[in-house]
């Protein structure tokens, strides 16, 4: 398995672990990473778990605006049937080191606080994220967004 930056031939099998894992419509995929492969690429980084030539996972950071080395961990998705093998936390960790490389500072990701993510706020805080803020109602009537914190340092 590697992980490597992502390719327009990895969009059939991204949407089917989007599918699979329910994170975000699978419609949406299209026209997010459309901007990744013109161009005019910005600074964004989409990074694929590659298994025999098939994508089973994803992760997906771009820069906060108006902010010094900070980012923003937007999406991270692994196929069901490879959860709990280390493949998330590798893509983090593959992801954390390219933009320290880079000379960033700050990584930021958002989840929700209820109870159906308790199992995704720990996979933040085993990979060395801290909770760092919580806005109530956020997602929508007693669901918080929940903000985990990680110095690239």
């Amino acid at each position: 398995m590697t992980i490597r930056d992502t390719k327009q031939k990895d969009i059939p099998d991204l949407k089917r672990v989007l599918d699979e894992t329910g994170l975000f419509p699978s419609e949406m995929l299209p026209d997010l990473i459309s901007g990744f492969f013109s161009e005019d690429a910005g600074n964004d980084v989409w990074l694929t778990y590659d298994s025999d030539g098939q994508a089973v996972g994803f992760c997906y950071a771009a820069p906060e605006p108006l902010t010094e080395g900070t980012w923003n961990m937007l999406a991270i998705a692994v196929l069901p049937g490879v959860q709990g093998s280390g493949s998330g936390a590798a893509l983090v960790a593959e992801l954390e080191s390219r933009l320290r490389r880079l000379g960033h500072r700050v990584l930021i990701v958002d989840t929700s606080g209820t109870a159906e993510y308790e199992r995704t706020r720990e996979f933040y805080r085993k990979n060395g994220y801290s909770e760092e803020a919580r806005i109530r109602d956020f997602w929508g009537p007693g669901d918080d967004k929940v903000v985990f914190w990680k110095s690239l340092a």
